[in-house]
């Protein structure tokens, strides 16, 4: 895909962004298990990147998905993967279903403050019981005059503890179809400074990567909405999340291969100057062989996640590209920290060092939107291969 100058100067803003507005704070922000998102997200809003795709009427500058792919490559420069999975939330995971269904009403009410970065936003699909399998969720709204009355809980939510509000996936009908009697529904979570009636943050988590984010359990006890801030038709909320989805899985890929390009760069530059056995370490064959094949693949992934991009902004169903992309950016990122930990030796196992964080980070790919499984499940559908299931005799 040809690139623009406009699109290398979205790189450049928002590379630049990242070195002078995250790099510097991001050993605070891993020991707090937490970033002030508020205030980084209205710098990120005052440079327009927060609705690069979005509608203009609402502050977003109305370009197509290639600009947010360039945004999403160049925030994997970060030295964390919390920080750009926070901002992929806003942009990537949260908003799209709302910019493209909502209300004229719903959308003023909460995609501007998104795209200004005044409100931070969550995507509530997650739940204890219900993962990868989105049908199966619990939550659940019932209609009660002009309003929904919402129960039940999300569970694993990026940027719940600071969260304004929440894109809500819950069932709005018990008629026993999974796939049409779900709603995507702008929950609030916070309303003039104070935490919206009926809903409760159960617990801040404590991951094994991606500290810099917060992370939350919520739970929802009778909480009050207007009808009028469900996104769409009701019932349409699985077919919207799926669509969704596509986004928020070239999302993953997009900023993964920046990451592991970093992890091989340092790892040369290491072992380039680290000596056993009277020699640097890089000049060991199994090394500097086993660096080339990761780059290659890196580069390969690259190629395939960029032409998803592609057909994703004409229009053609990217479904398949983007499932594979998910699919081998989670494993190659688990894949390269691996392998280039190893060549550090002990200094690897140091938090001190990136490529520590950078293991425990990645890990997160092969499971977050959509597990590895889930990814395979779909290509092998669209391939034709997936077998289908025998009705009992």
């Amino acid at each position: 895909m040809k690139l623009t100058p406009e699109h290398e100067e979205i790189r450049r803003t928002v590379i630049k962004f990242v070195e002078n507005e995250i790099n510097p704070y991001v050993e605070e922000w891993e020991e707090a298990e937490i970033f002030p998102a508020h205030e980084l997200f209205r710098k990120l809003g005052n440079l327009g990147m927060l609705g690069i795709t979005k509608p203009e009427a609402y502050g977003g500058l109305g370009l197509d998905y290639s600009y947010q792919a360039v945004m999403n490559e160049a925030l994997g420069h970060a030295h964390c993967g919390g920080v750009p999975m926070a901002i992929g939330v806003q942009t990537d995971m949260a908003t799209p279903s709302l910019a493209r269904f909502g209300s004229d009403e719903l959308r003023a009410r909460f995609l501007a403050p998104t795209i200004a970065g005044e409100a931070v936003a969550c995507i509530g699909v997650s739940e204890t019981g219900a993962g990868s399998d989105v049908a199966s969720i619990k939550t659940y709204a019932v209609k009660d005059g002009g309003d929904y009355i919402v129960n039940g809980g999300k569970m694993w939510i990026t940027n719940g503890v600071q969260g304004d509000w929440i894109c809500l996936l819950c069932n709005t009908a018990h008629d026993g179809k999974p796939h049409t009697n779900k709603s995507i529904i702008c929950v609030p979570l916070m309303e003039d400074g104070k935490r919206f009636p009926g809903v409760t943050v159960e617990r801040k988590l404590k991951k094994m990567g991606m500290r810099s984010s917060d992370t939350a359990e919520l739970h929802f006890e009778d909480v009050r909405v207007p009808q009028s801030y469900r996104i769409g038709d009701e019932g349409a909320g699985f077919m919207y999340q799926m669509l969704q989805f596509q986004e928020e899985r070239m999302y993953s890929a997009l900023s993964a291969t920046p990451g592991m390009l970093n992890a091989i760069q340092e790892t040369i530059a290491y072992t380039g100057q680290r000596e056993a056995f009277g020699q640097p370490i890089l000049h060991n064959q199994v090394v500097h062989y086993r660096l080339a094949e990761l780059l290659t693949e890196v580069e390969c992934l690259r190629a395939l996640t960029w032409k998803a991009v592609e057909m994703h902004v004409n229009g053609e169903d990217c479904t398949i590209l983007a499932s594979m992309a998910k699919l081998k950016s989670g494993r190659l990122a688990r894949e390269v920290a691996d392998s280039c930990l190893q060549y550090w030796g002990g200094m690897g196992f140091m938090e001190e060092t990136h490529i520590s964080r950078f293991f425990r980070d990645g890990r997160l790919g092969s499971i977050g939107g959509g597990a590895d499984e889930v990814m395979l499940g779909i290509i092998c559908k669209l391939m034709g291969t997936l077998p289908t299931r025998r009705k009992p005799a």
